[in-house]
């Protein structure tokens, strides 16, 4: 095959053959192939599809080692470590910040093989699984063999598994009612990166100090690699129920959403798509902003769920939808499609997540669209809330650009940089579910502030050489700049 072109082109870790040699001992699957090498320096960042059309890949790692097992994983990063070798881990690769690109060539850890479920404890409502396990089969497993669900629905869940769901602190479409990744997790198994194993949490709301599954949780491969979880569970809901509504303004919608928690009304899905979004993906006419809602579980709690969200959507004057439309969601919410073309025919797209307090949610509606549509060679920039809370909320913008082929990378750093300053300076996180990666680490210091030197200290403590994915959140690394931007 032909060999891809690298878009870094900063320092490249190479693996010495007597470290190779000793990967081999430890590891049984270790590849030095040119396919599996390209492959695995790539995720689902939209602009490495960019360069995808060029031949071109952000960077690749010197070989993929596939452990069997968590103690082969622990070894395998025990001889990086010795050698000074940046390990990568990776599984799904369907992140879309970069958070899985070897930045510094090394050793990418591909942990697939690290799946399915180990136990279930129906009484406590738990479930061991391993961190390579696809969300597809897992949930298909939970509810043919056990009755039970998890809850946790990404876009991206046949393409993602359980480890980096945990690794950018994932949230799934229903996470009104069942929460986030990290409100679903008791405890994780973990190797670090000298080769200690560790397990962490297991118990109900323990208080044996700081909540050490969280520290890891979120920290996308940089302070340790997870290798298995403990994780909440649901019985499979016997009831179903869903709504749609039409609503003169977003900010009237944003209300709406904000009284349906306040109430204590927690419903699956309660999503909000500004008139430019509702028109073009729904088809409901100029001016329509949609408001879409689902519950499941408990015929008692949803029947007052719907009750609610009812009454608090006919007290803002909304008009009633048809409730299909919440079905051409389901059939089409994770479909993707449509972003390969756009891209082939020259678009720079993609999209950013954020979340807010309710307060804060209507400036930063209008001051990051604002922005993105005032940058030149924006075409399109809208948004929609995509899951609520009782303390707020996360807005996810979509934009698209048609420039130059060679202002392409241009214009996209831009978009970020006026879109991300723009939300911080509204009050908003740096991110609400997609993680940091390389594309965000930029804006790490400011969205962190002092708390920013807590995490490069708690790397320094946990992985002094670091090895463990260098480059991602913003850190230092010991191998060179960081290649992005």
């Amino acid at each position: 095959m032909r060999r891809a072109r690298l878009r870094f082109t900063g320092p490249r870790v190479d693996v010495p053959a007597d470290v190779l040699d000793r990967l081999r001992d430890v590891c049984a699957a270790v590849s030095t192939d040119a396919g599996s090498i390209a492959e695995a320096g790539r995720d689902w960042w939209p602009l490495a599809m960019t360069w995808a059309i060029e031949d071109r890949v952000p960077n690749l790692a010197a070989d993929v080692a596939r452990p069997a097992s968590g103690l082969e994983t622990a070894a395998v990063l025990a001889v990086c470590n010795e050698s000074s070798i940046p390990v990568t881990a990776a599984a799904g690769r369907s992140g879309v910040c970069g958070g899985t690109v070897p930045a510094f060539g090394g050793i990418v850890v591909d942990l697939c093989a690290l799946s399915g479920i180990v136990d279930v404890d129906d009484a406590s409502l738990t479930v061991d699984v391993g961190a390579g396990t696809f969300g597809a089969p897992l949930e298909a497993a939970l509810r043919r063999d056990h009755g039970l669900t998890l809850g946790h629905w990404p876009q991206s869940i046949d393409l993602s598994t359980v480890g980096g769901w945990l690794a950018c602190r994932s949230a799934g479409q229903l996470s009104t009612r069942y929460g986030k990744i990290e409100d679903m997790v008791n405890g994780l198994d973990v190797a670090l990166a000298d080769g200690r194993l560790v397990a962490t949490g297991g118990a109900p709301r323990q208080a044996v100090g700081p909540d050490l599954t969280q520290l890891f949780v979120g920290s996308e491969g940089t302070l340790g690699v997870i290798t298995g979880a403990r994780l909440r569970v649901h019985p499979v809901p016997p009831r179903e129920w869903r709504g749609a509504w039409g609503l003169a303004t977003f900010a009237g919608g944003l209300d709406v959403l904000r009284r349906v928690l306040r109430r204590g009304a927690t419903p699956a899905v309660l999503r909000l798509y500004d008139a430019v979004e509702a028109d073009r993906t729904y088809g409901t006419g100029p001016g329509t902003n949609l408001l879409l809602a689902l519950d499941e579980g408990d015929r008692a709690v949803v029947d007052a769920t719907l009750a609610i969200v009812t009454e608090e959507c006919v007290t803002a004057g909304a008009t009633r939808l048809d409730r299909e439309l919440v079905g051409h969601w389901l059939d089409h919410r994770n479909d993707v499609s449509a972003l390969a073309p756009l891209v082939a025919a020259g678009l720079v797209v993609d999209t950013m997540e954020v979340s807010a307090p309710w307060t804060a949610l209507p400036r930063l509606y209008e001051d990051c669209l604002g922005v993105l549509a005032a940058l030149e060679g924006t075409i399109v920039a809208s948004a929609h809330q995509s899951h609520s809370y009782l303390d707020g909320g996360c807005l996810y913008f979509t934009f698209a650009g048609k420039v130059r082929p060679d202002a392409r990378d241009g214009y996209y750093i831009a978009a970020w940089d006026v879109a991300a300053r723009a939300a911080l300076a509204a009050g908003a996180s740096l991110a609400h579910h997609h993680g940091i990666g390389l594309n965000r680490g930029r804006f790490m210091r400011q969205a962190l502030g002092g708390t920013f030197d807590v995490l490069a200290a708690v790397k320094s403590a946990l992985d002094p050489r670091g090895v463990l994915n260098p480059g991602k959140l913003g850190l230092d690394a010991p191998f060179g700049p960081v290649p992005w931007p």
